[in-house]
């Protein structure tokens, strides 16, 4: 059977809609700017939604219950969804899935002194949405490092396709923190400038915020559908990428087989512009042959949403599919990995049918999932 992929909603820096998000990237703009954070004397280079924008829009729900800024960032992309497919998360054939690798991080930084204890619990999130929306079911989070995204979309698609539910909105979200800036600054992983996967002269990554959710469906609501999805862990490091790429070389081989592809028309890849991801996808792809493909990565416009990632950038891979555009990888001057031919260097349009989505995290945890157009 069919895993159809319906509705989807975007709530990043760049726009509150999947619209106003694939224009802006289309011409080149980028959210990543220069941040000051008072918990450090040092500037850095991250995406950050506008606070007083997202509570404007989040107050015209006028909502009884407090809620952290997370909550309000999914709340808002949800009820995009919603709106937009009809669907109803009373029913009992519906499931709401979240995922995140932070959640509500800043509960730590005391920042909600209004909120009971307890709320920085993943599931105490999933409670908090539940309740808005009135959810039948208990919503499912799915925590696992920076595939989390993808893997809650592959998870759904397997649920729907053995009768469990026959609608999954998937919502992913994260925040930029102080948590989160300071431990990947002790990785020495951040650039002090807007980040370039895939170049020679890439520095790191930016992080970003985001929340993303879309409806997976056994009806037929679009011509876009998952036709496969796979994820395995090589255990290489617990935050080192192998430099051979075996997990995600597995990934992508069970996708494949399941998709029952040999190729595709592009890559979206995870290219958070460190030295060794990067490289390791190469190597993973030219294992597969896929190294000719056209290849992006969508880090230079929204940074490294965590959680979010899987769920945003598959949203912009499936408009690039529907729209029959390739979007260019910002930041990409030169060549800068061992194994790739073909960086995408300019938005081009060109008939597109297929393209594989890959993920990449700590503990060695990789994931991907081919999205098709059909007749």
């Amino acid at each position: 059977m069919h895993v159809f992929l319906g509705a989807n909603n975007i709530v990043s820096p760049l726009g509150f809609t999947t619209a106003a998000n694939f224009s802006a990237i289309s011409s080149g703009k980028s959210a990543v700017t220069e941040h000051h954070f008072p918990f450090s004397d040092h500037s850095f280079y991250c995406s950050k939604i506008d606070r007083d924008q997202l509570n404007s829009h989040f107050s015209k729900r006028n909502e009884k219950s407090s809620f952290t800024f997370l909550e309000k960032m999914c709340v808002l992309s949800i009820q995009e969804v919603l709106a937009q497919s009809n669907i109803d998360l009373a029913d009992k054939n519906n499931l709401l899935m979240i995922s995140t690798t932070k959640g509500n991080i800043d509960v730590l930084e005391h920042a909600y002194a209004e909120l009971p204890a307890g709320r920085e619990y993943l599931s105490e999130i999933a409670k908090s949405i539940a309740d808005v929306f009135h959810c039948a079911n208990t919503p499912l989070v799915v925590s696992n490092a920076c595939i989390s995204g993808l893997l809650a979309m592959i998870i759904a698609k397997r649920f729907i396709e053995n009768n469990r539910y026959q609608n999954i909105i998937v919502c992913g979200a994260d925040l930029v923190s102080e948590f989160t800036l300071s431990g990947f600054r002790s990785f020495s992983a951040l650039s002090d400038e807007v980040c370039k996967p895939f170049d020679a002269a890439r520095k790191g990554i930016n992080l970003g915020e985001a929340a993303a959710s879309i409806l997976l469906s056994a009806q037929p609501l679009s011509k876009l559908i998952v036709s496969g999805g796979a994820s395995a862990n090589d255990a290489n490091h617990i935050s080192g990428p192998s430099r051979t790429g075996d997990g995600l070389f597995q990934a992508i081989a069970h996708t494949l087989t399941e998709a029952n592809k040999k190729t595709v028309d592009f890559i979206c890849a995870h290219g958070t512009a460190t030295e060794y991801n990067d490289e390791m996808e190469s190597v993973a792809f030219s294992r597969h042959n896929l190294q000719h493909l056209p290849v992006n990565s969508l880090k230079g416009y929204y940074g490294h949403t965590l959680g979010a990632a899987g769920v945003l950038e598959s949203i912009i891979a499936l408009e690039s599919l529907k729209q029959n555009t390739l979007i260019a990888s910002a930041g990409f001057e030169t060549q800068g990995t061992t194994h790739l031919d073909h960086v995408i260097r300019q938005t081009t349009k060109l008939e597109l049918q297929s393209c594989l989505k890959t993920a990449s995290g700590f503990g060695g945890c990789n994931a991907a999932a081919i999205f098709e157009k059909i007749l």
